[in-house]
């Protein structure tokens, strides 16, 4: 690998060697915008179980009405109830909604409990079972939604601070970077690369966007090509070099005598980034392959809801209750049957439920 050879003299860059992804524009606001959400809906009812928790009281004749828990990504279980209860001469009436992560499959038993201290405040005893789940699962949610977000925006202030930084002229140093991804588009070529091969990388990665110009390609390792970049001063990122140095201000002779060792014979062009030629897949086949994959689908849900309604050990087993929910009415009928006659005596799961939302339809 040829050593660039600049001027000793500090030398200038182009304006916007340095680019921040578009990706930045409307991902962070929305990745932001979700842990604020997840906050909001979540940790009230978060705050209001723990409060209950220091002096929790068991109301037996207390009525949890419409109680439902509904499983989602076989992972995550969103439970709400309406909660009417008397104490101290007042009547309470009021929604609450947990959610908490398990892998339980089955009904869940809860009792509703409200806080001695401040008898206004009301949960299930299922919200206080799993406190402390809840707790960890909304802190996880924020941290890794929050902590994305104002990952992104540090990256987005430290671009900006750089495109600062390049404006001054500077020494440049050249060093080997990694192209790790690019794209061509509408004659725009742009670029992601790491500082990880120079002898003082700092691991970082930047990118860039070129039109009408090819980065300085020097060699390959590890099935990528390596370009050739240069650390202007002390900036935080190396700025990657086109293959005519037309972006550092130099004179046509310095150019010259800089690219004359990547040049052979004459040949005033270097090697260009080419993608990886792709298999065009015909319609017909992207057609087989999604009926394919659908009729997986509807064959997987039917096999299960044929086993919830003939074979599962309880009635309340999600998803298998929102399934024969959703199956057409004499499906339904049939699936609902197949489960009173195995349960008959209990209380009736989701999709078989009646009006009074206990006895079977």
């Amino acid at each position: 690998m040829s050593s660039l050879v600049l001027p000793s003299r500090p030398l200038s860059l182009a304006r916007d060697v340095i680019s921040t992804p578009s990706a930045y524009f409307w991902a962070t606001p929305v990745i932001l915008a979700l842990a604020v959400f997840f906050f909001v809906w979540e940790a009230p009812g978060v705050i209001r179980d723990f409060q209950i928790s220091q002096n929790p009281l068991v109301l037996d004749d207390g009525d949890v009405q419409n109680g439902r828990c509904t499983t989602r990504k076989a992972v995550f279980t969103d439970c709400e109830a309406r909660l009417v209860y008397s104490y101290g001469g007042r009547n309470y009436d009021t929604e609450v909604e947990i959610m908490f992560v398990d892998f339980h499959t089955g009904d869940y038993e809860t009792d509703l409990v409200i806080s001695a201290d401040h008898p206004e405040l009301a949960t299930m005893s299922l919200g206080l079972d799993m406190l402390w789940n809840r707790i960890i699962t909304l802190a996880l949610f924020v941290v890794l939604l929050g902590g994305t977000s104002l990952g992104t925006i540090f990256l987005a202030i430290r671009i900006w601070r750089v495109k600062g930084q390049l404006r001054r002229p500077a020494r440049l140093i050249p060093v080997p970077v990694e192209i790790s991804a690019f794209d061509r588009r509408r004659g725009v070529l742009s670029i992601t690369y790491n500082d990880k091969i120079a002898a003082d990388k700092t691991g970082r990665s930047a990118y860039t966007r070129m039109k009408g110009q090819e980065p300085l390609i020097v060699g390959e390792a590890n099935g990528k090509a390596i370009g050739l970049a240069v650390r202007h001063g002390t900036t935080a990122l190396p700025v990657l070099l086109d293959d005519r140095l037309q972006r550092v201000e130099l004179t046509d002779a310095e150019r010259a005598a800089a690219l004359a060792p990547y040049r052979r014979d004459g040949d005033q062009s270097g090697p260009v980034l080419i993608e990886e030629p792709t298999r065009t897949v015909s319609v017909w086949k992207r057609l087989q392959l999604f009926f394919g994959v659908l009729l997986l689908i509807v064959v997987g849900v039917v096999g299960f809801w044929l086993w919830y309604v003939t074979s599962s050990t309880t009635q309340f087993q999600s998803p298998g209750m929102d399934i024969n929910n959703l199956m057409p009415a004499p499906l339904n009928e049939w699936g609902c049957e197949q489960l009173k006659k195995r349960f008959g005596q209990d209380r009736a799961p989701f999709g078989c439920v009646a009006a009074d939302y206990t006895s079977w339809k």
